[in-house]
C-alpha cells in the first residue's frame, strides 16, 4: 500500500465511513472493496438526483447548487455537496455571473431517517469546512435531508464538531499512511452494513488460527 503523498487528497464521503466503523473505511478507502445492499442502492439514487449538476435552479434571491465539488487544501480533503443553496445576502459573498452577495448553506442527502450518533452531521460539517476555506465565509450551519421523513433536520456547526472532524481526518490520514486495515469489531451495525460478507466480523470471535489447529489437530502420541 502506497503512503499517502502530499498531493493527495482523502474523499470527504469516507469521513462518514471512517465515524462509523474504521474496518469499514480501510475495506473501502484502502482495499478498494464495496458490495451493494437495497440501503447503499437507495442512497445511491437519492445521491444521483441531488447530484445532478444540470439542475441548478435560480429563484429570486435563492440560488440552488448540485453536485458542488468542494476541496480544503489545509486539511487535505475534497469531494461533492449534495446541496448547496446560496441565499442572497449583504454578509456573503459575491458570485461570477450573479449580482449582489450570497450566504452559503449545504444540504447533504441520506436515505433512511435522521440516526441516533452523528456520523451523518460530521460528514456534513466537512463540507461546510470546505466551503468556508475556498469562499472565505462563515458558514454556522447546514441541513440533512433524510428519505424517510422527506424532511430536513438542522445541524448547527459548532466549534466541538469542528475539532471532531479534524481529529478525524488526522486519523484517517495516519492510518492511510500506515496501509493497514483495523480488525474487526462487532457490534449492533454490522447486519445492516453492505461490506458484512467481506468484513467477517464474526469471525473475530473465532479461535486465532493457532489455537484453531491446536484444538483439532489429533495429539502426538509419545514416543516409545
Amino acid at each position: 500500500m502506497s503512503v499517502l503523498q502530499e498531493e493527495d487528497y482523502l474523499p470527504l464521503s469516507g469521513i462518514q465511513h471512517f465515524a462509523f466503523c474504521r474496518r469499514q473505511w480501510a475495506l473501502i478507502h484502502l482495499e478498494r472493496q464495496w458490495a451493494e445492499n437495497l440501503r447503499t442502492t437507495e442512497g445511491d439514487l437519492l445521491h444521483r438526483r441531488a447530484h445532478d449538476e444540470t439542475q441548478t435552479e435560480s429563484r429570486g434571491d435563492l440560488l440552488i447548487v448540485r453536485g458542488l465539488r468542494v476541496v480544503s487544501h489545509r486539511l487535505r480533503v475534497q469531494g461533492v455537496c449534495d446541496v448547496v443553496e446560496f441565499r442572497q445576502d449583504s454578509a456573503g459573498v459575491p458570485l461570477a455571473g450573479y449580482e449582489g452577495k450570497w450566504l452559503p448553506y449545504p444540504v447533504e442527502y441520506k436515505r433512511g431517517s435522521p440516526k441516533p450518533d452523528d456520523v451523518d452531521a460530521l460528514q456534513l460539517c466537512a463540507q461546510a469546512m470546505c466551503l468556508e476555506e475556498m469562499l472565505l465565509c462563515p458558514i454556522p450551519e447546514g441541513s440533512l435531508f433524510y428519505g424517510e421523513p422527506r424532511r430536513r433536520t438542522r445541524v448547527p456547526l459548532d466549534d466541538e464538531l469542528r475539532q471532531r472532524v479534524e481529529a478525524l481526518i488526522s486519523e484517517m490520514r495516519s492510518l492511510y499512511a500506515r496501509g493497514r486495515t483495523p480488525r474487526a469489531t462487532p457490534k449492533k451495525g454490522c447486519a445492516a452494513c453492505s461490506l458484512k460478507d467481506l468484513c467477517l466480523p464474526r469471525l473475530a470471535k473465532t479461535l486465532s488460527p493457532s489455537a484453531y489447529l491446536n484444538a483439532h489437530l489429533p495429539e502426538k502420541e509419545d514416543a516409545p
